[in-house]
């Protein structure tokens, strides 16, 4: 990269049932080797329409992004950087990506390593300005340590199941759109103990897209438990596109 030209930002995509403090160890540890970092907010409504919310944040950004998505934050990445031309590699951390067509929700079903399911606790919001309401996803925070955050201290856990996010229960069965990891460079580390998004699916997600795989014994929240790890990976991400 040319003297003169920005140094890549690299964007957190947060997943559902989480917000952008989920990313706070990995965000710490970027800013410490002198990273530009932005982490913001995903609104969980849609996949569409999250995708282009995402899409806009990298447009706004000047010069290149490195986006890193975990887990529906990895199908969001996916489709917001073939909308945005900016990116310029990805990085799935415990995430999703998507082949053109596929529904998170049919993905999902295939999954023997998932206990996600049977965890979800469907809730109304509003969704019209006439008392029309659409159906929202939280986990279980009696589940939310066993299937998220196996990991990590209870007490630690338990803070991040009572301050969950919800996410639409839409966002589950959209259509993925053209997937961005068949033309840019992809990387993607795979928790083996991932009993949220499932080990399997994201194993197999991972090589499908190409990406260059590292796999670490640990939770659905490996980002959190193993910051340093993580960050090593985008950090090695950075080195390649950079």
């Amino acid at each position: 990269m040319p003297e003169n030209d920005p140094a890549p930002t690299v964007v957190l995509v947060h997943g559902a049932f989480a917000d952008a403090g989920s990313w706070g160890p990995v965000t710490e540890l970027l800013q410490s080797a002198g990273v530009t970092v932005l982490a913001p907010a995903c609104p969980l409504r849609g996949l569409a329409s999250d995708s282009a919310y995402t899409a806009s944040v990298f447009a706004q950004i000047p010069g290149p992004v490195l986006a890193v998505g975990h887990s529906y934050g990895g199908a969001v990445i996916t489709n917001a950087a073939s909308i945005a031309s900016n990116v310029i590699g990805l990085v799935f951390v415990s995430g999703f990506a998507p082949e053109e067509n596929e529904t998170l929700g049919e993905v999902e079903g295939t999954s023997r390593d998932s206990a996600l399911a049977p965890a979800l606790m469907p809730v109304q919001y509003p969704s019209g300005p006439n008392g029309e309401t659409a159906t929202e996803l939280y986990v279980n925070p009696a589940a939310f340590n066993t299937v998220f955050a196996g990991d990590l201290p209870t007490a630690q856990a338990t803070v991040f199941g009572a301050s969950q996010r919800p996410v639409a229960a839409a966002a589950f069965e959209e259509k993925s759109g053209v997937p961005a990891w068949k033309t840019l460079p992809s990387w993607a580390v795979v928790a083996t103990g991932d009993k949220a998004a499932g080990s399997d699916v994201l194993l197999s997600m991972a090589k499908r897209a190409g990406a260059e795989i590292l796999e670490l014994e640990g939770s659905h929240l490996i980002m959190v438990s193993q910051p340093q790890a993580v960050t090593d990976v985008i950090l090695s991400a950075l080195r390649s596109v950079g």
